[in-house]
């Protein structure tokens, strides 16, 4: 499936989860399986946290973050307000294609 994920983008081109398990490097064309990292202060929802589109109204913008197209295997689907971008998915594992410009 094809869905939007916020990164945060690194000097040296890579790119990272914004809040859980930070210190992850990614690329693009890897897939990333998802991983279990509990972090105290988050809700606990496993799996590569995905939009629809890339949208996320609750999440500052610009800066060191960009919208990166990704190919994810659906987990779960989990519909939060239409304040936090509405429909998310859980994905057991991702890949990312491509940052939106």
């Amino acid at each position: 499936m094809i869905g939007y994920k916020l990164f945060r983008k690194r000097k040296d081109g890579s790119y990272g989860p914004l809040f859980i398990n930070r210190k992850l490097r990614m690329v693009q064309d890897v897939v990333y399986e998802a991983e279990d990292h509990p972090t105290k202060g988050y809700a606990h929802r496993p799996g590569w946290h995905v939009c629809s589109e890339p949208i996320a109204p609750h999440l500052r913008q610009g800066g060191d973050r960009v919208w990166c197209k990704v190919s994810f295997k659906v987990m779960d689907i989990i519909q939060r307000p239409e304040s936090q971008g509405g429909i998310w998915y859980l994905g057991s594992a991702m890949m990312i294609l491509e940052e939106l410009t």
